[in-house]
């Protein structure tokens, strides 16, 4: 449901509080009259203005061109009876959000057509009251010309980047499929094969136990030598399979700590000893959510990772000097269930802790990767 302060148009260059003086300022023009009549009749075009405005912004189909229609009849209104032009800027940057390329082009142009016939006919007939405006009437008329298309191209580039993500999650969906088809063809050209020798040597090895107990024998060393063979394969397969190194994932997030304006600092060793790639693939998953909170939620100037291994587990330490715990949210997730499960999978745990900041703690069992024998390996 949107706000009542989202009436007004969002704009990187102007604030809410410039907004809400652009609100303020046509009673100073209303309440110059010495009409108590003028000035309830520019009270209520200003009401209704407001209304339709907020009316054209939750407007989903053709009404909101009525209510357009409605506010460039106040707009007129207000110029010629006091003199106000700047309501037209509203208008100018609700013309932008007009998605249609029709409907864009012809409101832009009775816009514009309307608020320069009435600034026209309104200094002819009463030239004092434009006079002394003039510079910030001129601005205006240049604003009403220009900023409708910057809203209209943002909201247009928006859309496209929102396309480019969409497009983006799409092909790393194709990439993990493709992957998985991979490792499907490699497992069974590598297994297939074998499995089904290894079946028919059986099948062979068990006729002949009573005819030819030495055939049989020389059989079933066939079986024990291609299932070696198999399970060789399968390591070398398993250990070649792609993840992502710690240290290559402290490369980026340094990158992204430093686009971000956060300072980076680096203890420890982040090149893991032994360490089977699974394990350190969990850790750069982890790793990369905790500075991604940092990054979005902590408002942090600094942050430090700290990488320890020992005999017994693997610590990846992340800390920042920001908002803390409550500022973060961290109570509600963050990507928090998501690294509990991750970790839950390597028999790691994380923890949460409040020291000048966030220190968040990651530790996984240090599991040392299986070393072949070298008897196996023939």
């Amino acid at each position: 449901m949107q706000s009542w302060y989202q009436i007004f148009p969002k704009n990187p260059w102007l604030s809410l509080y410039a907004w809400v003086i652009f609100c303020i300022l046509p009673f100073f023009f209303i309440f110059r009259s010495s009409s108590p009549l003028e000035i309830t009749l520019g009270i209520l075009l200003l009401i209704m203005f407001f209304l339709a405005y907020r009316l054209s912004f939750n407007s989903k189909t053709g009404f909101v061109y009525m209510w357009i229609g409605i506010e460039i009849a106040i707009n007129i209104g207000m110029i010629f009876l006091f003199g106000y032009v700047y309501l037209a800027i509203f208008l100018a940057f609700f013309v932008g959000n007009i998605r249609n390329k029709v409907g864009f082009f012809i409101v832009y142009g009775i816009h514009i057509g309307t608020t320069i016939l009435a600034l026209t006919i309104g200094i002819i007939l009463h030239e004092a009251l434009y006079t002394a405006q003039l510079p910030f009437i001129v601005l205006s008329i240049l604003g009403i010309i220009l900023l409708p298309f910057n809203t209209y191209n943002r909201h247009k580039r928006e859309k496209l980047e929102g396309q480019l993500e969409d497009a983006n999650k799409r092909i790393s969906q194709l990439i993990v499929i493709e992957e998985r088809e991979r490792i499907a063809r490699d497992l069974h050209d590598t297994l297939g094969q074998k499995l089904s020798l290894i079946g028919l040597k059986s099948d062979l090895a068990g006729k002949l136990m009573k005819r030819n107990p030495e055939a049989a024998m020389n059989e079933i060393n066939d079986i024990r030598q291609t299932a070696r063979t198999a399970l060789k394969e399968v390591r070398e397969l398993v250990s070649d399979m792609r993840g992502t190194k710690l240290e290559d994932e402290l490369l980026r997030i340094q990158q992204i700590l430093k686009a971000a304006d956060i300072d980076f600092v680096l203890y420890g060793n982040p090149k893991l000893d032994n360490t089977p790639l699974l394990v350190e693939n969990v850790l750069s998953m982890c790793l990369k959510e905790a500075v991604t909170n940092v990054v979005k939620h902590s408002r942090a100037t600094r942050c430090s990772i700290l990488v320890k291994q020992n005999a017994q587990e693997i610590l990846v330490q992340v800390q920042d000097d920001g908002v803390g715990i409550e500022g973060m949210h961290w109570n509600q997730g963050n990507g928090l269930s998501g690294m509990r499960e991750r970790l839950e999978f390597v028999n790691g745990s994380v923890e949460i802790k409040k020291v000048d900041g966030v220190t968040l703690n990651i530790r996984v069992p240090n599991v040392i990767l299986y070393q072949k024998p070298k008897e196996e390996l023939v």
